[in-house]
């Protein structure tokens, strides 16, 4: 079987921030990505019961990294497994486990992506139309090219690279719209 994909809300950055908020569907696996700051719930929970879930069919929730413009939303799901770099989460019980190559389902895994943080993760999943990564190695399908809250920028640059030589067909960054990559990481069509 392979994932589905959905963004849920497109999130921006400037005068203003909201996290670009991702569904991910594969079997029994239901996942939210980076339920962080939006304007208004709905803007998370009306996309979510229009693609015909429910707040309580969530299985998964994942954290690419620890900001609050990526996690504030996460009690939206209470039913839900959160994964970070470093753990699973569920109720009181915190189970330790690297996020590299972790795989959440059959076609969708988590690989370290260390750079805007040193605890970023990507979550990748394969689809019908090829690999998908929700990520914050980009803000936006423009970049910016030297990320201005980067804790490290040479892990940031090492993370792109490994993970444009996965060729993903799309990249859902961390504060825009979905891009097709170039090979320097550009967006070549939103």
């Amino acid at each position: 079987m392979t994932a589905t994909v959905h963004v849920l809300t497109c999130g921006y950055a400037g005068d203003r921030v909201a996290g670009t908020v991702t569904l991910i569907h594969d079997g029994d696996l239901v996942a939210v990505v980076d339920p962080g700051m939006v304007a208004d719930r709905r803007l998370i929970l009306d996309p979510l019961a229009e693609l015909g879930f429910a707040v309580g069919d969530v299985t998964d929730v994942v954290f690419s990294h620890h900001h609050p413009d990526h996690t504030l939303n996460a009690a939206l799901f209470p039913a839900a497994r959160f994964h970070d770099h470093w753990a699973i989460y569920s109720g009181d019980l915190w189970e330790d486990r690297d996020a590299d190559g972790f795989a959440l389902s059959e076609s969708v895994h988590l690989m370290r992506t260390p750079g805007h943080t040193s605890e970023d993760i990507t979550t990748l999943a394969e689809t019908g139309t090829g690999l998908v990564a929700a990520t914050h190695l980009w803000w936006t399908a423009d970049g910016p090219e030297v990320d201005p809250r980067a804790e490290d920028l040479d892990e940031l640059r090492v993370s792109r690279e490994r993970l444009l030589a996965l060729r993903p067909g799309l990249i859902i960054p961390g504060h825009g719209a979905p891009f097709t990559p170039a090979p320097d990481g550009r967006a070549a069509q939103g």
